[in-house]
């Protein structure tokens, strides 16, 4: 089977590809494997990409490269199919539209798969009948605009398939969407067996990873960690990640670092690439976020044999921690639910490394080979189970598509230039 991904940048950090390079190295084991990224910025990737696996570009943005996009006309000209209510929308252009477009004619693959919801969309405008299209959502229905939700009812139902990371966003899909035809299945991420030994969880660190962003409420955790301190000063905390370019999450999690007095316990301690090692050098690990579309830290921590304090948030810690068992689940928002399960399992030594083991044998279903295996049988049914009848029926859905997308760009226009008049 020929399988081609379709990302938004294969040279950044992030979740998404990550675990589409776990993924795409997995699959590569059985089948044809190629990964497209729209754009590149650098030479080599930050994250360890698949040996062997080619990597193709679309538009160069590394200003010494001959093939440098960046002062083409048509990268200043705004995207038209790219859809606005996608994030990244800013980043897109003309020229993205075009040559992404000009991929999906041509790519000889059994399946494509894009791994945003803009991309997405590209895939069901623009990938030729005859190939299974099969879009990805990383993030969750409900973190997507009312815009991009509309937009995506619109167009998604000429994929074959959408997947999720959870079961609760899968639910989302096939009930608020409304996709006849379209199959929805939730797929988790993978997370390879680590590379380093487990934790032993007789360290008295505790270990927090993810973007410092408010939706993590490391806020929360600092807060929390005051009252672990109180009882247990022995034990520290360390957070990793990066923040926005401001940085203004990194300085207000410094001050309160100050004003807690948690200068010799809490550290903010930057990226780590690879994190693995950093998590076995742990004994538990917290999550305390206000929402996650799934929880790869989470994975990746019980795969290090720790243990995970994680808010029982939307929609992923639910569905991978058993409370309890191999971790705890507390309300999200409660810093004394989150420093009382902490101390649970720093008071108790045995009690933490009983958890810990239970957690790194729990993590195993998450293994790469497990989590391609279902999206192979998934590719190959659908590839076996072609709709008939498609052609009419895609005909239908892109004229419904082409009328909301005039009336909006329409209204968009005229919004500008009212706003323009208003102005003068």
């Amino acid at each position: 089977m020929r399988m081609s991904f379709l990302l938004h940048n294969t040279y950044g950090i992030g979740g998404t590809i990550r675990t589409t390079f776990n993924l795409a190295r997995a699959l590569a084991e059985r089948h044809d494997v190629e990964l497209v990224s729209v754009f590149r910025h650098r030479d080599e990737p930050v994250m360890e990409a698949p040996e062997g696996i080619p990597i193709r570009t679309l538009v160069d943005l590394r200003r010494a490269s001959p093939d440098y996009a960046g002062d083409l006309p048509d990268h200043r000209k705004p995207a038209r199919v790219f859809p606005r209510g996608d994030g990244r929308h800013r980043q897109y252009s003309k020229l993205t539209d075009d040559r992404i477009g000009a991929y999906l004619r041509t790519v000889d693959a059994d399946v494509v798969v894009g791994t945003r919801p803009g991309l997405n969309v590209h895939l069901a405008r623009q990938t030729r009948r005859g190939q299974v299209r099969v879009a990805q959502e990383h993030l969750t229905l409900d973190g997507h605009g009312g815009r991009l939700r509309r937009e995506l009812g619109l167009r998604y139902g000429l994929l074959d398939a959408v997947t999720t990371v959870t079961e609760a966003d899968a639910h989302a899909y096939r009930t608020r969407l409304k996709l006849p035809g379209v199959r929805i299945e939730a797929v988790p991420n993978s997370v390879p067996t680590p590379a380093v030994a487990p934790s032993d969880g007789s360290a008295k660190v505790v270990v927090a990873a993810g973007r410092l962003t408010r939706v993590k409420r490391y806020d929360l955790l600092i807060e929390a960690f005051s009252r672990v301190v109180a009882v247990r000063p022995d034990w520290s905390l360390r957070i990793y990640g990066s923040g926005d370019r401001t940085g203004n999450e990194r300085d207000a999690l410094r001050a309160l670092i100050a004003d807690l007095q948690l200068t010799e316990h809490v550290f903010l301690m930057g990226n780590a690439n690879p994190m693995e090692k950093e998590w076995a050098k742990g004994s538990l690990a917290a999550v305390t976020s206000s929402k996650e579309s799934f929880g790869m830290t989470i994975v990746e921590a019980m795969r290090c044999a720790l243990p995970v304090v994680a808010t029982d948030c939307p929609h992923g810690p639910g569905e991978i921690i058993e409370d309890g068992v191999d971790g705890r689940l507390v309300p999200v928002g409660d810093a004394n639910a989150v420093a009382e399960a902490l101390l649970e399992l720093i008071q108790d030594d045995d009690l933490r490394r009983r958890t810990g083991a239970a957690a790194r044998a729990a993590s195993a279903r998450f293994d790469p080979a497990r989590i391609a295996a279902r999206h192979e049988a998934i590719f190959t049914e659908l590839i076996e189970q072609r709709r008939p009848g498609g052609a009419l029926r895609d005909l239908a859905l892109r004229s419904r598509g082409t009328a909301y997308g005039s009336a909006y760009a329409a209204r968009y226009l005229a919004a500008t230039a009212l706003c323009r008049a208003r102005r003068k």
